[in-house]
């Protein structure tokens, strides 16, 4: 990890938990709460200026996905920060801006998942799919699309995939830092 990915906004750091690994082509801003064991992969923006981005205990954002908030305002007094659980598996080049999203989901490569839409737990969210704003995805489906429809029950293969998938990726990050 490099001094220059992480960067201060309105005074505010990124705040890392425990045997987390931040590839040094990353760029993490402001206020920004990695949990325990989580990674953040090759080019991966995450911006936490006009909100808070919080990423849960073995989580991973992969290789070119963009991570933001929304403003706070009269309209929308909270804003929409993004709130990643435990055990998400983010793929590569995806996008989520002010969503909200539980524990063991795996969202597709390339996936959008847009302002003040819920990810409940243990949802698989397909390659290029978009989640329109505030949509709800309900717990133990699979979905996929654009927009995002469900498609039909997890299989009791999928569903233990998705804690595996974690689990791979803390496997992985620790061999990172294990090198550096």
């Amino acid at each position: 990890m490099s001094k220059n990915n992480f960067r201060s906004y309105n005074n505010i750091l990124p705040l890392l938990g425990r045997a987390v690994y931040v590839d040094e082509t990353a760029v993490l801003v402001g206020d920004i709460t990695l949990g325990d064991d989580s990674s953040v992969w090759p080019l991966v923006a995450a911006r936490g200026d006009v909100n808070k981005i919080t990423i849960g205990a073995r989580s991973n954002i992969q290789d070119g996905t963009v991570l933001h908030v929304t403003r706070k305002t009269s309209h929308n007094p909270n804003g929409n920060p993004l709130v990643i659980g435990d055990d998400v598996t983010v793929g590569h080049k995806c996008m989520l801006h002010g969503c909200a999203l539980g524990d063991r989901i795996l969202v597709g490569m390339g996936a959008i998942i847009m302002d003040g839409a819920v990810v409940e737990s243990d949802v698989f969210i397909g390659a290029g799919s978009l989640v329109p704003p505030s949509k709800v995805l309900k717990s133990g489906y699979l979905y996929v699309g654009n927009p995002v429809k469900q498609v039909r029950e997890l299989k009791e293969s999928e569903a233990n995939f998705l804690k595996q998938s974690a689990i791979n990726y803390v496997e992985l990050k620790d061999e990172y830092i294990a090198q550096t």
